[in-house]
């Protein structure tokens, strides 16, 4: 993943409240939605990610293009579940609110939730997928819930007719014991394998991350496992410290050791004699003396 601004559409029509998904369909794409930030921020500092929701009466921008993640969580916790998705107007709002990035240079994608079905129909969604493409824009779609074969029909057509260079993919996740967040991290949207691409090219299913992980540093992609890069490196810098400060406190320790061992001279001889002369000063005349005679 390199420099992007990224939108992030929920699906929070009446559909999500179903508990098919660990703790629900909503939750789990709240906990993708804060995984996602984590792994687009954590690959480009610069890059940025909004939020809007497609569900209610009218889709609607939760968040600007930021790279503040409390803004991203608050403008969740501000989402009701009501309606019904309106998929085509939200991918241009999206579209619309990446248009007015502030930095050029970064590459524009949409990440959409979609766990209800379509009411467009495949021929108007095909078309919005070729003017997405001609604008730059890469769509992925993260489609989960009890699809019928009509709506994924229809979210493929998407797919294949906005591909581009920068990859643009669906991922088709069903319903397990892991949550929505942990199949994720294998599909092509954040690093996962993919190989396969494209249409249907990631499923709940798909096989483990990159094989060459170990060519990362302490072995974790950052932008596959964010957190645990973070975790490790700090880890790294703490141990670092510590043995930073256990080495000084030795050097110290062993120093003071030296200096003790050296004589600082015969400190049974007083520094002064019973006339309140330097105790050497008669050494120092009879050698005077000596040296006069000879």
């Amino acid at each position: 993943m390199g420099l992007e601004a990224t939108m992030i559409v929920v699906d929070n029509s009446e559909s999500s409240r179903n508990g098919d998904y660990v703790p629900s369909r909503w939750e789990a794409q709240c906990d993708a939605a804060n995984l996602i930030f984590s792994a687009k921020t954590g690959a480009n500092p610069e890059s940025s990610v909004g939020l809007m929701s497609m569900g209610g009466d009218t889709p609607e921008i939760l968040t600007t293009l930021t790279t503040d993640i409390g803004k991203i969580l608050d403008g969740l916790h501000r989402t009701k579940i009501k309606g019904t998705s309106h998929l085509s107007t939200g991918i241009k709002v999206a579209a619309l609110a990446l248009k007015h990035r502030q930095n050029k240079s970064q590459k524009q994608r949409i990440i959409v939730f979609t766990c209800s079905p379509l009411e467009e129909d495949e021929k108007s969604l095909t078309k919005l997928a070729k003017q997405m493409k001609k604008s730059g824009i890469s769509i992925d779609i993260i489609a989960f819930g009890e699809l019928g074969e009509e709506t994924t029909k229809k979210l493929e057509a998407i797919s294949e007719n906005c591909q581009s260079a920068e990859g643009s993919y669906l991922a088709v996740i069903q319903p397990s014991s892991n949550l929505l967040s942990d199949s994720l991290v294998t599909t092509p949207i954040l690093g996962g394998d993919g190989s396969s691409g494209g249409a249907g090219g990631a499923s709940s299913g798909a096989e483990g991350g990159d094989s060459g992980g170990n060519a990362f540093e302490f072995g974790v992609d950052p932008s596959v496992d964010p957190e645990l890069a973070l975790a490790l490196r700090m880890s790294f810098e703490e141990e670092k410290a510590r043995q930073e400060k256990e080495k000084k406190a030795k050097e110290a320790t062993e120093g003071k050791t030296e200096l003790e061992g050296i004589a600082e001279g015969d400190e049974k001889q007083p520094l002064l004699d019973d006339q309140g002369q330097p105790s050497g000063s008669k050494d120092k005349d009879k050698d005077d003396d000596k040296m006069d005679t000879a």
